[in-house]
């Protein structure tokens, strides 16, 4: 079935492709103290970028998020990375005016809140000590020897980005990592030239619903870039269905399409999300009654 998005270029009116995503624009200016407008990290608020202990946000994303919280319910990052990483990589502790901001790490089993600036984690996997301890010999002998093994505390990731032939790699393995995760009880998420082996249960989508439920929103916007925020853009979806207003928006890459495909609107990367917040910032600015 054909498909189609809008780009968000300099000057272009807050839109979208479809009736649903238009109709979350407008409840979101209408309602904006009863949105949650949520976030994935990587490729989103940060470029991707081959260590991804130098993912830093682009350079307008912290004030545009500061911004953004005056207006609506709740802003939220929803994130593969432990919370507390997000929150060192974008200094996002002590900012002015994200005094509510939430962080959902490790795909909400950490989460961060700026209020008290303190991490709530689950507890450690069964099956990852495991893991750890044989992913070494697994990716020497499928010749990924010299991929980076980045150990999150509650999940282990593997990336080939910087490896001679990353995209013949990753295809190479993906299938093992799968059956290693299967073996030892977790699962495993592939990503942007990256395979994270993580526990079962808790997924973008869930943790998504969670904080719908929790701050009573009516309205829902998420943004993310990759095969990981799916499950968030199916939560949409799910809302939509039991009447909520929803927006989901594809922070556009060459390298995944999928998000695309059932996006209501698409922006030119982390960019083009700040580029997005912004105009949004200053549509309900200008709605903002003057006393």
């Amino acid at each position: 079935m054909p498909y189609s998005w809008a780009w968000l270029t300099d000057g272009v009116v807050l839109s979208a492709s479809t009736k649903a995503g238009r109709d979350g624009i407008a409840a979101l200016l209408d309602r904006p103290a009863q949105a949650l407008v949520a976030f994935d990290y990587d490729g989103t608020l940060a470029p991707i970028v081959a260590d991804p202990l130098q993912a830093y946000p682009h350079p307008r994303v912290v004030p545009a998020l500061a911004d953004l919280s005056r207006h609506v319910g709740l802003v939220a990052i929803i994130t593969g990375r432990p919370a507390g990483l997000a929150v060192d990589l974008a200094r996002l502790a002590g900012v002015a005016g994200l005094d509510r901001l939430v962080i959902l790490g490790h795909y909400g089993l950490e989460r961060w809140e700026a209020g008290s600036g303190k991490v709530q984690s689950a507890a450690l996997p069964a099956g990852l000590d495991a893991v750890r301890r044989a992913l070494p010999r697994l990716l020497d002998s499928l010749g990924a020897g010299r991929a980076d093994i980045e150990d999150k505390g509650l999940s282990v990731a593997v990336h080939v980005r910087r490896l001679d032939d990353p995209v013949g790699m990753f295809a190479a393995v993906k299938g093992p990592l799968r059956e290693l995760a299967e073996q030892h009880g977790l699962a495993a998420e592939p990503g942007k030239m990256v395979v994270e082996l993580r526990p079962r249960g808790m997924d973008k989508g869930v943790a998504l619903r969670r904080l719908v439920t929790e701050v009573r929103a009516t309205v829902v916007a998420f943004t993310g870039d990759d095969l990981g925020d799916l499950s968030a853009f199916a939560e949409v979806e799910r809302l939509r269905a039991e009447g909520f207003d929803g927006l989901r928006i594809c922070s556009g890459s060459d390298e995944v399409t999928a998000l695309r495909q059932q996006a209501d609107l698409v922006v030119d990367g982390p960019a083009g999300v700040v580029q997005w917040i912004e105009e949004l910032v200053d549509q309900l600015d200008r709605r903002r009654p003057v006393w």
